[in-house]
């Protein structure tokens, strides 16, 4: 099979809210030349123009409708707005990530990405919850990122107060708390590592820790490149 021919390469990577999945991501695909996808964005994205629009995330039919206005022109746009980085569309992406229908809608643009990457790469780095799971089962590296509640609390308490926002750790950590039973129990691709995942845990480390063992990881599966 020649270069041209082969399918792309796959990183997966997993894990709850503030657990550092996002970084060690970025940076992956970074290293490796590959395309990068923050799957979380898009339920923000959705969550957060059901929001401006007064609707509740919560509504099936509402949520539904604004996941599929979501086309890929949008969804480009869209991703850069620094509103998706507040407490307001993190809320929101984890009621309507809870609803089937919202969830159908975003799988294409997700699988699609996989299968095709953007500027013609040779790989693809996405995070979330269900990549390794639902998204990618294939993949050939799959990272599981977690933290303790108490520790990705306090990251994300810190991350808010960064951009000014009026926040206290007691909320932050009882919102955490909740959105992991939420993400968890939910009846359709709930938050868990797949079961060929290697788990991360990096309660007590720092991202340049979780960079080196995360490439380790995926070097140690990425497929060697030939002697010239």
């Amino acid at each position: 099979m020649t270069p041209n021919t082969a399918p792309p390469f796959i990183i997966a990577v997993d894990g709850p809210s503030a657990s550092g999945k996002g970084t060690v991501a970025r940076k992956l695909a970074t290293h490796f030349g590959f395309a990068y996808l923050d799957t979380g964005l898009l339920y923000r994205a959705t969550g957060l123009a059901v929001v401006r629009a007064k609707g509740d995330p919560a509504d099936p039919a509402t949520a539904e409708k604004a996941a599929r206005a979501l086309d890929a022109a949008r969804i480009a746009a869209a991703l850069d707005e620094p509103e998706l980085r507040s407490d307001t569309a993190s809320v929101a992406a984890s009621k309507v990530g809870a609803l089937p229908g919202v969830r159908t809608a975003l799988l294409k643009f997700q699988q699609d990405f996989c299968t095709r990457p953007p500027g013609k790469k040779p790989g693809a780095v996405l995070d979330g919850r269900d990549i390794g799971t639902i998204i990618a089962p294939d993949a050939i590296v799959k990272i599981y990122v977690t933290a303790s509640p108490e520790a990705r609390a306090q990251r994300r308490f810190k991350e808010l107060q960064g951009r000014g926002e009026n926040a206290t750790y007691a909320a932050v950590l009882a919102d955490m708390k909740e959105r992991d039973a939420r993400d968890a129990s939910r009846p359709i691709a709930p938050t868990k590592p797949a079961s060929d995942a290697v788990i991360l845990d990096t309660s007590e480390m720092t991202a340049d820790e979780v960079f080196r063992v995360a490439l380790g990881i995926a070097s140690g599966k990425l497929p060697k490149p030939p002697l010239s």
